[in-house]
């Protein structure tokens, strides 16, 4: 109701989340118990449910007295209710944020979300990290700053990332390569009944048609006609992406990305309409993060469908969806900085000569400022800064 009044019903829940979370010889052995029972009522009342609750909703969430202490809790057993409660806040978002202009309430409570996520950044990037896919599924593609959040979330267990600028970086020969990133989020899932026949063509190209008649149609959500505008199912699409390249990774073994069974459903994807291409490249470009196996893959993957397409359109959504990841504010994901750098200044993608880059005054200009930012600080020219990746793999 519009006179609704929050604040009381604030109050006591803030109270019992105080006293029922302090530090007590009686409910410490049945805390984590009390912080699920608190999450769960949490999710009922989210502000999908009651909107008028929702900023009430974010400060109980968010407070120290329950968020950190079920991040905290032993052997990660109180992520899984994080995750959904931060899963609730973005769903709510969602449709708002899609929108160009935003009410002064949704701006609040996003900049809010900006904070809160902050400070997981900081304190639990593991957590975002490991949950880094479903995040990013309920997150609307124009929220680019928002999803590099979450994709720069650097595991505790690294202690620091290789200077992206670093002359002659050879990305395949760090040691962080050869380790695959941890995923919590739930891969298969999404797939539905499209797994089944991806995991026979992937091991013996059967069903012989499955890329060339069956994977495209599946893709998009029930109902929607192929070929219809935003009917697209992005959190599908995010899974296979996500799903054919850890299958490649665990077979490859640091052979040759090209002619594989991978490559042609990945490549595939570049057939669907502008809207689904762009989910699809989406989806490769969220896994441009940290150094990893996945990393140093789909910017191999990146390149390579770059190099490849025929189509000039291609090229040109390849490299819209790098750019605008690149020019809002930092934080940037280590491996987008290291996919642009090697697109630009390796000769073979011949970057410089393609028309989209000097189609108009402004966006020339967006475009030399990208690449004085990546100059090195010494002021010297641009140098490679993963070729050995980018060139062997991409073959």
């Amino acid at each position: 109701r519009g006179n609704w009044d929050q604040r009381p019903w604030y109050r006591l829940l803030l109270n019992l989340v105080h006293d029922l979370n302090s530090p007590s010889p009686a409910l410490d052995p049945i805390s984590l118990g009390i912080l699920s029972v608190f999450g769960s009522a949490f999710h009922v009342v989210q502000p999908l449910v009651v909107p008028g609750f929702a900023f009430a909703w974010m400060e109980l969430v968010s407070h120290r007295m329950f968020f950190s202490n079920l991040l905290l809790a032993k052997n990660q057993r109180g992520w899984g209710v994080a995750h959904q409660l931060i899963i609730d806040l973005f769903l709510f978002l969602e449709p708002h944020l899609r929108r160009t202009e935003l009410t002064d309430a949704i701006k609040h409570l996003y900049k809010g979300t900006l904070r809160v996520l902050l400070v997981l950044l900081h304190d639990f990037p593991s957590f975002l990290a490991g949950y880094s896919l479903s995040f990013c599924n309920v997150i609307p593609e124009n929220c680019v700053q928002l999803r590099n959040l979450i994709l720069s979330a650097l595991p505790q267990q690294l202690m620091a990332l290789p200077d992206p600028f670093t002359p002659n970086l050879k990305i395949d020969l760090l040691p962080e390569i050869s380790q695959n990133p941890v995923i919590l989020s739930d891969v298969t899932g999404p797939l539905g009944n499209i797994r089944e026949d991806l995991d026979g063509y992937l091991k013996s190209r059967q069903p012989s048609n499955f890329v060339g008649e069956m994977l495209l149609p599946r893709l998009y959500k029930e109902g929607a006609k192929p070929g219809s505008l935003g009917d697209v199912d992005a959190p599908r699409v995010n899974s296979l992406v996500l799903y054919v390249g850890t299958q490649a990774i665990s077979r490859l073994q640091n052979s040759v990305i090209a002619h594989t069974p991978e490559m042609e459903v990945l490549q595939k994807l570049m057939e669907l309409d502008d809207r689904g291409r762009y989910i699809s490249l989406n989806a490769i470009a969220n896994q441009l993060r940290y150094p990893s196996s996945h990393t140093h893959y789909y910017s191999c993957v990146m390149l390579f469908l770059f190099g490849e397409a025929k189509a000039e359109g291609v090229k040109e959504q390849i490299t819209r969806v790098l750019l605008e990841r690149l020019i809002v504010h930092r934080p940037h994901p280590w491996g987008l900085l290291i996919t642009f750098l090697e697109l630009i200044k390796n000769q073979r993608y011949q970057f410089w000569s393609h028309p989209f880059t000097r189609c108009a005054t402004e966006i020339e200009k967006v475009f030399e400022s990208v690449a004085r930012s990546c100059v090195v600080p010494d002021g010297g020219a641009l140098r490679s800064a993963g070729t050995a990746g980018g060139d062997e793999r991409a073959q």
